[in-house]
């Protein structure tokens, strides 16, 4: 069964790829990755704060007044406690853009213009073959409007499309206003593919001594709703590549993704749960899938249930929002 795709320009073999994670720390992780047959790997984030020296000030600024209040001490990371600094991401990019044969494609996470624009140049330079902008940001000041957060997102991926010369997905979340319009501008600005959606980590609070606690929550298969709608729409609306991430742990989970638009499924709690095997199993049952109903190839699947091509294009809208909630009966 032909399983192959292309992602951001990228012929992979199939749809299944190794998302940012601690997964491909280091070289011996990814060569274990392709060696379970990943497609292509996506290096875990080099954040904003690590390469911006207002950043840095700023946080310093924070830390040093961090002890006078209890509820304080854990809410800001330590830049210097990351797994990676900008030189040594850089070299770990190179080493494992060396050891294996898929793509890497290196991950960065920011939102304001800072210095990552031109360590993207340097990304590039280093091997990479495409990288993930991750727009990460909470925007808590009342003075900011959305359309100025929106501007300022669409200039980051513009200068960093001028910057260099591989391919850039923009890693997303789902909180816009109007996420088809942005999506467009993104496009507009040169994005090469869009990757649906970024999970935050929320923080929870210890009642008892007044700290703000926060907690890796691994994703589950019923987190692939909320994506399985925005891939739907923006498949027929957008030429750009979609990723899908967060929510994939079986083969109906992949299925149902594909045929929402994705050109590629980014794996990770899966794979931290069940172990690299679970991309051969993965592909198999895929395969067999497609086979047992009468697919030549999964291209020949992907976006059959997008929009554009539904049965029932209203169920993606707010038509079925309305008659699920004015037709539901309590038992």
């Amino acid at each position: 069964m032909d399983l192959s795709t292309t992602y951001l320009g990228l012929q992979l073999p199939h749809p299944f790829i190794a998302g940012a994670s601690p997964l491909a720390d280091n070289v011996d992780r990814a060569r274990a990755l392709e060696d379970a047959g990943v497609a292509a790997i996506v290096l875990r984030s080099l954040f904003e704060e690590q390469i911006d020296a207002e950043a840095l000030a700023h946080h310093d600024a924070a830390a040093s007044h961090a002890d006078s209040h209890g509820e304080a001490t854990t809410y800001l990371a330590d830049p210097a406690a990351c797994v990676f600094g900008p030189e040594a991401y850089l070299e770990h990019l190179h080493a494992v853009k060396q050891a294996v044969g898929v793509p890497v494609i290196a991950s960065l996470n920011g939102y304001t213009y800072g210095g990552w624009i031109d360590y993207a140049r340097r990304i590039a330079a280093a091997g990479a073959d495409a990288l993930e902008l991750n727009l990460y940001y909470v925007a808590t000041d009342p003075a900011e409007s959305a359309d100025e957060l929106e501007e300022n997102a669409v200039d980051i991926v513009r200068d960093v499309k001028h910057t260099v010369g591989i391919p850039v997905a923009v890693k997303l979340s789902p909180f816009y206003t109007s996420l088809a319009n942005f999506a467009h501008q993104l496009e507009a600005a040169g994005a090469d593919g869009l990757v649906l959606f970024n999970r935050f980590f929320e923080p929870d609070i210890d009642v008892e001594n007044l700290e703000v606690r926060t907690h890796m929550e691994m994703s589950r298969s019923h987190e692939l709703l909320l994506r399985l709608r925005w891939l739907a729409i923006l498949s027929g609306q957008r030429s750009c590549s979609l990723a899908v991430s967060g929510g994939v742990h079986t083969a109906h989970d992949a299925i149902k993704a594909v045929m929402c638009g994705a050109h590629c499924v980014q794996l990770v709690a899966a794979m931290m749960r069940s172990g690299t095997g679970v991309v051969g199993e993965l592909r198999a049952a895929v395969a067999a899938w497609l086979q047992e109903h009468g697919y030549e190839s999964l291209r020949q699947m992907r976006g059959s249930m997008d929009l554009s091509r539904s049965p029932d294009p209203k169920a993606y809208e707010r038509g079925n929002y309305m008659r699920l909630l004015q037709t539901y009966r309590s038992d």
